[in-house]
């Protein structure tokens, strides 16, 4: 149940502009930096939200 709620929740609004830029950030390191902190590609869109509505 825990994949619907990630695949149909959205960020809030004032929040959307820092979701982008994390999500961003997420995207653009290489495996090397992923395997490092050992991050999945699965998990950017929930870390991408709880970094925005922290700032």
């Amino acid at each position: 149940m825990a994949f619907l709620t990630e695949l149909f929740s959205r960020p809030r609004p004032q929040d959307e502009a820092r979701y982008r830029a994390a999500l961003a950030l997420l995207n653009a390191m290489s495996n090397a930096e992923r395997t490092d902190i050992r991050v999945k590609p699965a998990d950017f869109p929930r870390i991408a939200r709880e970094t925005a509505m922290r700032g």
